[in-house]
């Protein structure tokens, strides 16, 4: 179990390099990485919640901050959008960035553009990681208001300058990407962050079709996304509205924009309550002791079940727990991971979150040595790591299945597996090191 526990340990740890690993048969086979892979189509499921449902979603994102402060007015940029990139940007960002800009414009219908002026609407800067984690060491990337460039929020990041609640209309916004991240990272990035420059300022854990959700399973903007920022940026809406007035509107503006979500039984969530929020936190802070983050995981599965939660709240909360019992307690954390998958599979909507479950699941099969479970896992799965265009997902669930089909003697079929996974593990894992370290990780799990 002391190999599931390093596995673990390197999932949270966003696939950083084990360089304690044991040499393995995949390191050895692959010490040449092929070309890096990219998703060159977009799937994009359409919202299916009611309209009436999603007028509840909108307010709620729209009018609150993260921390649960009340926003007084909405706020947006009015007027055609300009976009530009500063720093040491890789060329895969630029890619990313130009097709998520074309599909704001076609799906959102935002007028929206790169620029090569020095002034923008939005600027997106690449800065080193080091830096960025000395300046906010609990955040990957950010957004920040009314200013454009690094060195001025060195300036300004403790005034009310960046204070969020204090716009009517938005004229300018700077995001902190990390330059020397993985491809699939930035690109992550780009989107929850360049969501949140142009529209909604909170997350909401009820969603299960979101980027605006901490759980952080969508990678891109949905067709929920995508069809909040078109409701965000409807001539029936204005810069300096009040929730109030945002409410009277909204109806009228998704059942013109979404007339597939007029009718339907609206079931609106209850919202999340702060503790069971502040508990997740704890459970997710790798600053606290391994024991309060297990206890703090327990105590927001205790909280659901006292509110009665199912769906993408009640599948996160035992998520977390398994990934901190897998070390301590291996039954405890199988029990949360089938707990997390049976809340997961309730819906179809949350069939991406299950993937994840099902790499947590592959790492015990495995490692029991159990190949026909490990390949029944890894090719459900597959289908939809890559329809939801997440590489690192996608990469490490084939490489589960070629240690798998390796295991039955299919050795031929096992290396083509291996081999095309490294091109999307290049993608969603960026350095040679940090995939062959993921590749060691799966390999050591397999008994020998």
């Amino acid at each position: 179990m002391n190999r599931l526990a390093a596995f673990a340990l390197g999932i949270m740890a966003a696939c950083a390099p084990v360089p304690d690993a044991p040499p393995t048969r995949a390191v050895n086979l692959m010490n040449t990485l092929p070309p890096m892979k990219g998703f060159t189509t977009n799937y994009v499921a359409p919202a299916t919640r009611p309209n009436a449902e999603m007028v509840q979603d909108f307010l709620d994102l729209s009018f609150r901050m993260e921390s649960g402060r009340t926003i007084p007015v909405m706020s947006r940029f009015e007027g055609p959008i300009t976009v530009r990139t500063a720093g040491a940007v890789p060329a895969s960002m630029t890619r990313d960035l130009d097709a998520l800009l074309g599909r704001l414009r076609s799906e959102a219908g935002i007028n929206i553009a790169t620029t090569d002026a020095a002034q923008a609407s939005i600027t997106v800067e690449a800065v080193p990681q080091a830096e960025l984690q000395r300046a906010v060491p609990r955040a990957a990337c950010f957004v920040v208001p009314r200013i454009s460039s690094w060195s001025d929020f060195l300036v300004a990041r403790h005034s009310p300058q960046v204070d969020w609640t204090t716009l009517t209309t938005r004229t300018r916004a700077v995001i902190f990407v990390p330059a020397d991240a993985a491809p699939q990272e930035i690109r992550d990035c780009l989107h929850e962050e360049l969501a949140q420059a142009l529209g909604p300022l909170n997350d909401l854990y009820r969603l299960p079709d979101s980027v605006f959700n901490d759980d952080n399973i969508h990678t891109v903007l949905t067709g929920f996304d995508m069809l909040i920022l078109r409701a965000f940026y409807a001539p029936e809406l204005a810069s300096g509205m009040t929730r109030t007035e945002a409410a009277a509107r909204l109806p009228g503006i998704l059942a013109r924009i979404n007339p597939r979500g007029q009718g339907g039984t609206s079931a609106l969530q209850a919202d999340t309550s702060r503790d069971w929020i502040s508990a997740m936190e704890t459970a997710l802070t790798a600053g606290n002791s391994p024991g309060r983050r297990r206890q703090a995981a327990a105590q927001a599965i205790h909280l659901g079940q006292v509110f009665g939660w199912s769906g993408p709240r009640a599948g996160f909360a035992h998520y977390a727990n398994g990934r901190l019992q897998v070390g301590h307690n291996p039954q405890a954390a199988l029990a949360s991971f089938n707990a997390a998958d049976v809340a997961y599979r309730a819906d179809p909507v949350t069939r991406i979150h299950a993937a994840h479950i099902a790499v947590q699941k592959s790492a015990f099969a495995l490692a029991a040595g159990d190949a026909q479970t490990t390949l029944a896992l890894a090719n459900s799965a597959i289908p939809i790591a890559e329809r939801h265009q997440n590489a690192a997902l996608l990469s490490t669930l084939m490489m589960f299945k070629a240690e798998a089909l390796a295991m039955t003697g299919n050795t031929v079929q096992a290396n083509a597996v291996r081999l095309d996974s490294l091109g999307w593990a290049r993608y969603g894992f960026g350095s040679d090191i940090n995939v062959q370290a993921r590749l060691a990780e799966i390999a050591a799990l397999r008994p020998f």
